[in-house]
């Protein structure tokens, strides 16, 4: 069976995701920091017939991030589709406007979702160039696109991972990978700040698959 890595997973996008996904057959790698919340999202999926295993690590280790991935592919006999949305792990981010911003405050940000992403495609990349087949799937903020100024720092390291993605489409072209980036300008679920625009995580879902499978596109901004 072909299996997808989701880096970051968590009972929102990630678990949405990870659903799409084995509704067509994938087996499911889990990757986030705590094992007891992954263990959860793995009995959830097998209650709804789809095989997932957990995968401990946090992106800031690279050297755990890397074992993850190489032992998710050893479990599932390689990995089809990466998926990377360490969204969580930015929760603790002071968020800074632009004017107010030093290299320090960009540093967590940019570790978090461009240093990440660099690590875990590393692992995963050679297997599918060599096979001429796969998919590799960012998840980043609409700010990446149309950056707010109260998230300043959080903006310039999402735009940072955006282009980097953009640029790997381009040099993946004709190779049969797929990178593609997600922007969501959406508050993902319910409990959010009044007056921002929320949509489920099962609604996002599906692009994740239209990017799988149609394999031209190199980005896709969700907004409600």
């Amino acid at each position: 069976m072909p299996s997808i890595a989701i880096v970051g997973a968590g009972p929102g996008m990630g678990l949405a995701i990870a659903r799409v996904f084995g509704s067509h057959g994938f087996d499911v790698a889990l990757l986030a920091r705590n094992r007891d919340k992954l263990d959860d999202l793995v009995g959830r999926l097998a209650a709804e017939g789809v095989t997932a295993a957990a995968f401990p690590a946090d992106v800031l280790d690279h050297g755990a991030l890397t074992q993850a991935l190489q032992d998710a592919a050893t479990r599932f006999g390689g990995i089809d589709v990466l998926e990377y949305s360490p969204g969580g792990s930015l929760a603790s981010t002071p968020l800074t406007a632009p004017s107010g911003t030093g290299p320090s405050d960009v540093r967590w940000a940019m570790d978090v979702l461009l240093h990440g992403a660099l690590a875990a495609t590393r692992v995963v990349l050679p297997a599918m160039r060599e096979a001429g087949a796969g998919t590799l799937l960012y998840t980043n903020g609409a700010g990446s696109v149309d950056p707010d100024p109260v998230l300043g720092n959080l903006n310039a390291a999402q735009a940072a991972l955006r282009n980097w993605v953009l640029g790997l489409h381009k040099e993946l072209a004709g190779t049969g990978v797929q990178a593609a980036h997600v922007a969501i300008g959406a508050w993902i679920g319910t409990g959010g700040p009044p007056g921002v625009p929320a949509a489920p995580a099962e609604e996002i879902a599906s692009l994740y698959w239209d990017l799988h499978t149609q394999h031209d596109e190199a980005e896709r901004v969700f907004t409600v």
